[in-house]
């Protein structure tokens, strides 16, 4: 066991952790006041229950030994045999990097919870969470990080691409579209009420996001710091280039563009960020806010309300990410990575391409399999004239400002 590289990743663990309020506040503040507390409440609460279910059986199912590399076994129920004892291939003890992983299975669903924020129910909320998590994050993750096929076919994520960007894209594609859209959608202005939490949002999730990133290393060593290094400045020219292209098309910079730029270029640098140059991050988060920003328009041609754009923002990014460590990914950087079509190996590429497939085809199935039973079971939205009233009074009975 090595000390600093303990020290580090339990660091990181509360900086990835800082990042679910950071997002409450991100959505919170994009929403209308009537609704800034149940939107904010859904990150909040799975701070709570998303650690619990990871303690009581999704860490063993995502790291478990594998089962036919599709999913881990039952070994570390209730956190059984996970202790001071080192990690077997890491230099950190077994407790540290469980809870490091479980940092990650708090904030996914609660980035999905932005396409149908203002409109489902918080018991249908709970309900699809737990579904969710145990059917779509945890085989997914062990197929990626837990020893699973894709890992096998050397399939490259380094900080959650796969298993958190485009996991959760698809996802909040498959329930905005069976959720269906606010009230008014296309007929009234839904205007943000409150950019500067919003702005302290993005703030906060920038600075988790080192944690996030950085941390995956899982040691405090060269690769930990080209992971911060490419993160900051893909993240530093995403919002840039976000700025550039709105201020292009509609005349105006806004610090909504600056803020979902930002997040952009963090989530596409994210399966990269520990393969490739500060060059590459440089062209990754260029590219993301472009095109981004792009997919984030299309949606109303598209027809579908993605409330907080989860679905143009970390969808797209997760699968631009994927690819582009498929083509800018070099040894030279980490050379416990792969590399890429510029480096000489086009056949990497088509395995990145393989994990994006694959697992864009299994969320969006097995996601609208559990939307559709919670449906049956409780229902997904709150009543018309609860909707109208905001559900931070019909769900929760509070109101987020008293004037």
């Amino acid at each position: 066991m090595n000390a600093a590289d303990t020290a580090f990743v339990l660091v990181c663990s509360a900086l990835v952790l800082l990042m679910t309020p950071g997002l409450a506040l991100f959505y919170g503040g994009l929403t209308r006041s009537k609704n800034v507390l149940s939107t904010m409440m859904h990150s909040f609460f799975l701070m709570g229950l998303a650690s619990v279910i990871w303690i009581a059986y999704g860490y063993s199912m995502s790291f478990g030994a594998d089962i036919g590399g599709i999913i881990g076994g039952l070994d570390h129920l209730m956190g059984r045999g996970i202790g001071s004892e080192v990690k077997e291939g890491l230099t950190i003890p077994h407790s540290a990097f469980l809870i490091f992983q479980g940092m990650f299975v708090i904030i996914t669903p609660a980035l999905i919870s932005g396409a149908f924020a203002e409109r489902m129910k918080f018991s249908s909320f709970i309900i699809f969470t737990i579904l969710w998590i145990t059917l779509v994050y945890a085989p997914v993750c062990h197929w990626v990080w837990g020893g699973g096929w894709l890992s096998k076919l050397g399939c490259l994520d380094f900080a959650g691409g796969l298993v958190v960007h485009l996991n959760c894209g698809v996802a909040a594609l498959v329930a905005a579209m069976i959720v269906g859209k606010r009230k008014g959608y296309g007929h009234r202005a839904f205007i943000p009420h409150n950019l500067p939490l919003t702005l302290l949002g993005i703030g906060l999730l920038w600075f988790g996001w080192f944690g996030f990133n950085a941390g995956s290393r899982l040691a405090a060593d060269g690769i930990a710091c080209n992971a911060f290094l490419t993160t900051h400045m893909a993240a530093a020219i995403g919002a840039i280039t976000w700025v550039l292209a709105e201020w292009a098309l509609k005349s105006k910079p806004t610090t909504l563009g600056f803020a979902s730029g930002a997040v952009a270029g963090l989530g596409s640098i994210t399966p990269a960020c520990g393969y490739v140059s500060v060059n590459a991050a440089l062209i990754i988060g260029a590219v993301a806010g472009v095109i981004c920003y792009f997919a984030v328009l299309c949606k109303e041609q598209l027809g579908y309300d993605d409330s907080l754009d989860v679905v143009g923002i970390h969808g797209v990014g997760g699968v631009w990410g994927t690819l582009a460590t498929g083509i800018f990914a070099s040894r030279i950087v980490n050379p416990e990575g792969a590399d890429g079509l510029l480096a000489g190996n086009p056949a990497f590429l088509g395995i990145q391409a393989i994990g994006v497939v694959s697992i864009l085809v299994y969320c969006a199935l097995a996601t609208g399999i559990i939307l559709f039973i919670v449906k049956a079971l409780t229902g997904l939205r709150v009543a018309s004239e609860e909707e109208e009233a905001g559900v931070d009074t019909s769900a929760h009975g509070e109101a987020g400002y008293n004037f």
